[in-house]
C-alpha cells in the first residue's frame, strides 16, 4: 500500500555551526570590509540628499 504525503516536506534542520576562530589577518580583512561598507553607505546617503547631478533636472528645449 502506498501512503499519501500531504503538503510540502519539511526541510531537514542544519546543525548550528560553531563560532570560527579568526587570526589577525582575518580580523583585519573583516574590519576593512566593514569600513568600506560604512563609507559606501555614507556616500549613498550624501548622494540622495543632493538629488540629481547638475541640479537642472530634465533638459528642456528652447522651443515654445
Amino acid at each position: 500500500m502506498s501512503t499519501k504525503q500531504g503538503g510540502k516536506a519539511k526541510p531537514l534542520k542544519k546543525p548550528k555551526s560553531d563560532k570560527k576562530e579568526y587570526d589577525e589577518v582575518d580580523m583585519a580583512n573583516i574590519q576593512k570590509k566593514k569600513d568600506e561598507e560604512k563609507a559606501l553607505k555614507e556616500l549613498k546617503a550624501k548622494a540622495q540628499q543632493k538629488g540629481s547631478f547638475g541640479g537642472s533636472g530634465l533638459k528642456k528645449s528652447g522651443k515654445k
